[in-house]
């Protein structure tokens, strides 16, 4: 096939293979939040925001826990590769505490509790925690040494696994499922067009050092893609949904296409400075779970620093 190596063939038909089976149990997942949400619900939590019915993310908030939890642990063993002293447990944990900290459900709780403060003294609240779940977990090892890799790490992954892949959580609280999957579908198609291209037609290595199968090639494939996903999901989102940004369908395509290209570009950014994190490490993959793939994080690398960004244009636009 195009002359490619074995190798690589056999890690295609492993995508090909494991892909569409993600594919289908991301969509059946979000359609049935998107279902779920508004339904009588047996809660009653006013502090929390619950008034009966089904709030959003029911589905969206127990997988990106459970994908914050095993990233943290991947993490984990990155930093042990490199001597730091890094526990699996503790780094899911900061990377867990850090999504629900990032919630609307964390600033209702904030605002609403009898205690004086705000959803940001709040949130500055558990980041200091977070210090002292640091400075704990490596006293431990009855070793001033590394003592602030250690205390590092554990706020690494509750900013990077917690707060920042937290925007995309706000985004589903506060639109429709449907726009987080525009979200989603725009930054991955970047990677898909990016890993098609580069195979098919690549030559020019775009950092060698750091990442040497992505190339120039392959990078203006990935960018053309996000950019027709972007202004096809855009307009239909505009055509068929609540969600509108302003002006006709036309319009919202070409504004869709350039956020998209955006996304698209931070999204590969993203997938470098995972690239750079592993390069660190000594590993190719942050672990062999999804084969193919390689591990959570190298699924999740890319959406990650993305989510802000579309976090901040959806606030934008609405």
């Amino acid at each position: 096939m195009f002359g490619w190596p074995v190798s690589t063939v056999a890690a295609m038909r492993k995508r090909l293979t494991l892909g569409p089976i993600l594919i289908a149990v991301l969509l059946a997942g979000l359609w049935l939040d998107q279902v779920i949400e508004g339904m009588p619900w047996p809660f009653d939590l006013p502090m929390l925001g619950f008034d009966g019915s089904a709030p959003a993310a029911v589905i969206v908030l127990p997988v990106m826990l459970l994908i914050g939890g095993l990233g943290g642990r991947e993490l984990a063993i990155m930093l042990k590769a490199k001597g730091v002293h890094a526990s699996r447990l503790t780094l899911a944990f900061a990377a867990v505490t850090g999504l629900l900290a990032s919630t609307p459900l964390f600033a209702n709780l904030s605002s609403k509790s009898d205690l004086p403060g705000d959803g940001s003294a709040g949130l500055a609240s558990v980041a200091a925690a977070m210090v002292l779940v640091g400075i704990v977990h490596h006293a431990r090892t009855r070793n001033s040494q590394g003592a602030m890799l250690s205390i590092g790490a554990v706020l690494f992954a509750f900013v990077y696994l917690g707060l920042t892949f937290g925007f995309l959580l706000r985004i589903r609280f506060e639109h429709s499922v449907w726009v987080l999957v525009w979200v989603l579908a725009t930054v991955k198609s970047c990677d898909i067009f990016a890993y098609f291209t580069g195979k098919a037609i690549g030559k020019r290595k775009l950092i060698l050092w750091l990442s040497p199968g992505k190339t120039w090639e392959g990078l203006v494939g990935g960018l053309i893609g996000s950019a027709v996903v972007g202004g096809l999901g855009l307009a239909l989102l505009t055509q068929f949904s609540s969600f509108n940004p302003g002006g006709t369908a036309g319009m919202a395509a070409i504004a869709g296409a350039v956020v998209g290209a955006a996304m698209g570009l931070v999204g590969q950014l993203g997938d470098l400075m995972a690239s750079m994190m592993k390069r660190d490490a000594g590993l190719k993959d942050s672990s062999s779970l999804l084969p193919g793939f390689g591990g959570v994080l190298d699924l999740v690398d890319s959406p990650i620093l993305v989510a802000p960004l579309a976090y901040w244009t959806l606030a934008v636009w609405a």
